[in-house]
């Protein structure tokens, strides 16, 4: 036989497992909104919102402008293999066929020359400040 005192046991938890299931299927999420910082960051400054350099047709483009120490992302999109190398050697991407890699452009602002070491006539800019 079930008391008054167990039905009321039952209806409390019953009741307190439809609140903690209906706040879980609800679908809508909260969250904060973003700080300062991470929307500051967010927003690329035109000295580093390119910072790819692509090689194609055997020819690397526009010059690029990037931050001192930021990752230069390298898309070769040709068959033949290529890299960035410096002409002062003072970077030097890895070598790729056809696919993408990266490397640190320098921390001191400049303008730097580059070349690919397979195919000298390939020449391009980087520009960090």
């Amino acid at each position: 036989m079930v008391t008054a005192a167990g039905r009321k046991a039952t209806l409390l938890v019953m009741a307190a497992l439809t609140v903690v299931l209906t706040a879980c299927s609800s679908g809508t999420t909260t969250s904060a909104p973003p700080s300062s910082t991470t929307a500051a960051t967010a927003v690329a400054s035109p000295a580093t919102a390119a910072t790819t350099i692509t090689a194609k047709s055997f020819n690397y483009g526009a010059p690029i402008t990037v931050a001192p120490g930021a990752t230069v992302t390298f898309v070769n999109t040709d068959d033949a293999r290529h890299n960035v190398t410096a002409d002062d050697k003072s970077f030097a991407s890895p070598t790729v066929t056809g696919g993408t890699t990266t490397f640190t452009a320098p921390t001191t602002p400049g303008t730097y020359t580059f070349h690919c070491t397979f195919h000298p006539t390939m020449r391009g800019t980087l520009i960090v400040k």
